[in-house]
């Protein structure tokens, strides 16, 4: 009964390669926001530098087509952080069942394990408990003094 218990208390978690995927997942997954972030910080820093409040409304074309650039640029780095949310939201929800499935199942055969080793004990604790009980009968019936006497 303490080996069933012994082997669900060291394997609870997910095996070392899938461990080491979704570690490598995570970076990959951080590093993009972060990379998304940083971009999306970086363009609109440009473009409120590129954007003269004082100056006349009339612009020379290389100052449009680099807000229309670094405006694009934006659009696109919060695109990709959409798709990320998306993908990670994804994720969760799919590996999160698998999982959760899979963590199921194992506690079911633990458990499972467990009601037959009780089984088994309660099977052997009755059966030595009707062979005392049948000891002590042939013991009483076998002694001289059954009953106190009253005299």
């Amino acid at each position: 009964m303490s080996k069933a218990g012994g082997a669900a208390g060291s394997a609870p978690g997910p095996t070392a390669a899938a461990a080491a995927a979704a570690a490598q997942k995570q970076k990959s997954l951080l590093q993009k926001a972060d990379a998304d972030v940083s971009s999306l910080v970086d363009n609109f820093s440009s473009l409120i530098n590129i954007a003269r409040v004082n100056d006349p409304p009339v612009r020379n074309s290389q100052e449009a087509f680099q807000m229309e650039m670094r405006a694009a640029r934006m659009v696109h780095s919060a695109d990709s952080l959409l798709k990320l949310v998306s993908e990670l939201k994804r994720t969760a929800i799919f590996s999160g069942l698998a999982s959760l499935n899979e963590n199921v199942d194992r506690r079911i055969e633990v458990l499972g394990q467990q009601a037959e080793g009780t089984e088994r004990m309660l099977e052997r604790i009755g059966q030595e408990a009707a062979a005392s009980l049948k000891e002590l009968e042939a013991h009483y019936y076998s002694s001289v003094v059954r009953s106190p006497s009253y005299d």
